[in-house]
């Protein structure tokens, strides 16, 4: 069977994000949040005290928000919620993460609807990335046999919760398998082995490139994957 490569990185999104930062001491790595209270429970890495959220913790976040009814599927926010944690921000609805006396910056951290915004236009624009491949291939997700996730972002990834929000296909788990930042173990592969540098151009010269941006697929599988998960719940029986 051939193989059908998607590659994804939420680094540059993270940047937007109010309070996003890199996976570094102090950024909030895993979010739960009680259903009742709204209060959320925080993993910070070192254990240090919270600087911001990076990658895997927003997905966590996401996921735990749309779980306890504190946004809807379209990404909006309860507004009729009253819970001090749930406010406007100027203008705009935002959940309150940690307060900010928890801070070393001394401010609130705080996810808002355009932060949230960002974040579902970009799992979206990945989730349709890998129907379109798999469509332009005459294929869909029963084909296949396992998805990588590489990168550092990767190996903190909760699989359930990325399924939940859409972000990955709803499959078989026991498919999915980290392998870390691949991309520094592949470069010392390549200059410490011939095979593998013959092996590497051999992969390169065999792949076929698709270009999204005039690709009309690419743009309705885009729109449909909008929504946490998605339009069509047929593809999410699990979450759904």
């Amino acid at each position: 069977m051939e193989e059908i490569e998607f590659s994804m990185d939420l680094t540059l999104v993270v940047r937007q994000i109010q309070w996003g930062m890199r996976a570094e001491q102090g950024a909030i790595e895993k979010v739960a949040i009680h259903p009742e209270t709204f209060d959320p429970a925080l993993t910070t890495m070192g254990g240090e005290p919270p600087r911001g959220i990076c990658g895997s913790g927003m997905i966590d976040l996401i996921s735990e928000l749309l779980s306890a009814g504190i946004i809807d599927r379209s990404g909006r926010f309860a507004s009729d919620l009253r819970h001090s944690r749930i406010r406007k921000i100027r203008d705009e609805w935002a959940y309150v993460l940690v307060p900010a006396d928890q801070t070393p910056a001394n401010e609130d951290i705080v996810f808002t609807e355009s932060d949230l915004k960002n974040l579902i236009y970009s799992k979206g624009a990945v989730y349709a990335g890998f129907t379109t491949l798999l469509r332009e291939a005459g294929l869909d997700f029963t084909a296949v046999d396992h998805v990588l996730i590489a990168g550092g972002f990767g190996q903190y990834l909760d699989i359930e919760k990325a399924v939940r929000i859409g972000l990955l296909p709803d499959i078989d788990r026991s498919k999915f398998r980290y392998l870390g930042n691949s991309s520094i173990v592949g470069a010392y592969m390549a200059l410490l082995s011939e095979e593998y540098r013959r092996e590497a151009r051999e992969i390169c010269h065999a792949m076929t490139y698709i270009d999204f941006s005039s690709n009309p697929r690419y743009m309705d599988e885009f729109t449909s994957a909008l929504f946490l998960p998605h339009t069509n719940l047929e593809m999410f029986p699990g979450v759904a």
